[in-house]
């Protein structure tokens, strides 16, 4: 019975469908942990998290297995044993497992407990649940494999313990949100092994799939809460940890403990991270975008840069007559700033059109919000044409509190491939744009420019969408510092009109505001994907029926 162990965690990304590619990595990664007895992987990295319906496929089970049973010949040449996540099929279900591959076979298969159906997850709809699962036995120690959400309640490490376990392994896939590091590492890990009196590492992936960012950040607590190791985040790693088994209790020897980043820091990092996954892993050669001169667009366009590098972004003013000199100004300094291709593509031919070919039908009706429409629509057509005729993928720039009231241009500013800004309120648009002026993003560093991104004025001055003359966002908004309280407690918390008139708002402007984003959900329904990062994001959490008449007063 050994004494000590090494367990390599593998901080790694994943190619969500290319099982071959994501088994060469794993292969890669081994090779690079030679001394290590164990090597551990994230939650289903041989197939990519989350899967959806994809796993349903039966081919994609078939190749699955054959992938497993190929890294698993791999172990016989007497090197680091393997801890892989993957599918498996059998009396007609699917499990979500991780497999030990030792000696060149597939020693063990552990399932998944725990099945997630909320939010994000929906679990429920692909997997069984596993039994509750026996500890493995691993060169005489017996080693409990937890995985994600089995470590989120109680039973599983509970039962792990009672069986025996020594060590809890828990491989994840665990999308970031904002402040969930404290929560993994205190109100989860902590818990578990304050419960249970055992050390756990918990190992998650990096990278964007879709609307999701894994952020890393993995990390090992021993016993008594001391965490030994901590990987940083944003990044993929691999790091030996040293384990010694001292009067019957194993330890994690310190290591590495990267600090992590804090907020707004973290927010910057996932929207990138996002991005240049979302845009790499679909092969666009780059993105083009409008700037108008105002902070939305400064800020994609600064993330976009971070995420590509300058020569793969393009930047485009679509002037109208109602487009300022202030937002030409500043959307040429942004350019430069940025050192972005820039063009301007006037829509004034394309507004006289239009006006030409619907005068007779619109004869003797007053100009309204069907005409500023048009303008943000003409500008949807211009961009998708750019991107349909050079390749680059459309990246919108609207933020959350214009979504969720349905402050945008359905078919207009509304087109596109991917929004970095979809889950981030306005407020946050501002406290970003301030910290990336005075910041460069770890992510980022030899991307964008050291500097900052955007003139001052486009942080200070009014919001504007400028589709008529002398519009500001808080002619037909309330100011965003209220109006983002608002929607938080509505769309995060589920808050009620009277919850919110308790907190100090005004009933009536509760409300409007609760009306609009109900009536707003057909819109949300067309818009693109884009980064997720608070608790409630629409499309993946939020899920609302688009006809509903519910008010909650």
């Amino acid at each position: 019975m050994t004494d000590k162990l090494v367990i390599a965690l593998a901080q790694m990304t994943q190619s969500m469908g290319d099982l071959k590619a994501n088994a060469d990595a794993m292969l890669e990664w081994r090779a690079r942990a030679q001394g290590a007895d164990l090597i551990v992987f994230p939650e289903l990295q041989l197939i990519g998290y989350p899967p959806e319906d994809l796993v349903l496929k039966p081919a994609l089970v078939t190749q699955a297995d054959y992938q497993l049973d190929r890294l698993a010949q791999e172990t016989a040449d007497g090197g680091p044993a393997m801890l892989v996540g993957t599918v498996v099929a059998a009396q007609g279900v699917l499990f979500n497992v991780v497999a030990l591959l030792d000696n060149g076979a597939v020693t063990t298969v552990r399932a998944k407990r725990e099945l997630p159906n909320y939010g994000t997850f929906d679990e429920k709809r692909l997997f069984a649940p596993g039994p509750l699962p026996a500890p493995i036995d691993f060169r005489g120690v017996k080693i409990g494999v937890p995985i994600c959400e089995d470590i989120w309640f109680p039973f599983v490490t509970a039962h792990l313990k009672a069986q025996g376990a020594e060590i809890l392994i828990s491989p994840n896939g665990s999308p970031f949100e904002v402040d969930k590091d404290d929560r993994r590492l205190n109100a989860v890990a902590g818990t578990r092994v304050r419960e249970t009196g055992l050390p756990l590492a918990y190992l998650n992936r990096v990278g964007g799939q879709d609307e999701l960012v894994f952020d890393g950040a993995s990390f090992v607590m021993n016993a008594d809460l001391s965490v030994a190791q901590q990987l940083p985040d944003w990044e993929e790693a691999l790091v030996l940890t040293q384990w010694e088994k001292w009067d019957g209790q194993w330890v994690c020897l310190p290591g590495d403990r990267h600090e992590l980043d804090p907020r707004p820091a973290d927010i910057y990092n996932a929207m990138v991270l996002g991005l240049r996954d979302y845009v790499n892993s679909n092969r666009f050669p780059g993105v083009v975008l409008g700037l108008s001169g105002g902070i939305d667009s400064a800020l994609s366009a600064a993330v976009a840069v971070d995420a590509l590098g300058a020569e793969r972004v393009w930047c485009v003013m679509m002037p109208s007559r109602f487009t300022s000199q202030d937002s030409l100004d500043d959307a040429v300094e942004c350019a430069r700033l940025l050192g972005v291709r820039y063009d301007i593509i006037p829509i004034a031919p394309a507004v006289g059109a239009f006006d030409a070919m619907l005068g007779p039908v619109f004869d003797g009706r007053a100009p309204d919000l069907t005409e500023e429409n048009l303008q943000s629509r003409i500008r949807g057509v211009t961009l998708m044409g750019l991107s349909n005729k050079f390749g680059h993928m459309l990246l919108t720039t609207g933020n959350k509190s214009e979504m969720s009231v349905g402050y945008a241009t359905i078919y207009g500013d509304m087109a596109g491939g991917y929004s970095v800004l979809k889950d981030a309120y306005k407020t946050t648009v501002f406290d970003l744009s301030r910290w990336r002026n005075a910041h460069v993003p770890s992510l980022g560093a030899g991307m964008g420019p050291a500097g900052p991104v955007m003139p001052e004025r486009v942080i200070t001055k009014p919001p504007s969408a400028e589709l008529r003359a002398d519009q500001r966002d808080d002619d037909s908004l309330p100011p965003y510092e209220i109006l983002d309280p608002i929607l938080y407690g509505l769309v995060e918390e589920e808050l009620s009109v009277d919850d919110l008139v308790a907190r100090g708002f005004e009933k009536e402007t509760v409300a409007r505001i609760e009306r609009l984003l109900y009536v707003a959900e057909y819109k949300r329904r067309q818009a693109p994907p884009g980064v997720k990062l608070g608790i409630r994001n629409f499309g993946r959490d939020r899920r609302y029926p688009i006809t509903n008449a519910f008010r909650t007063i």
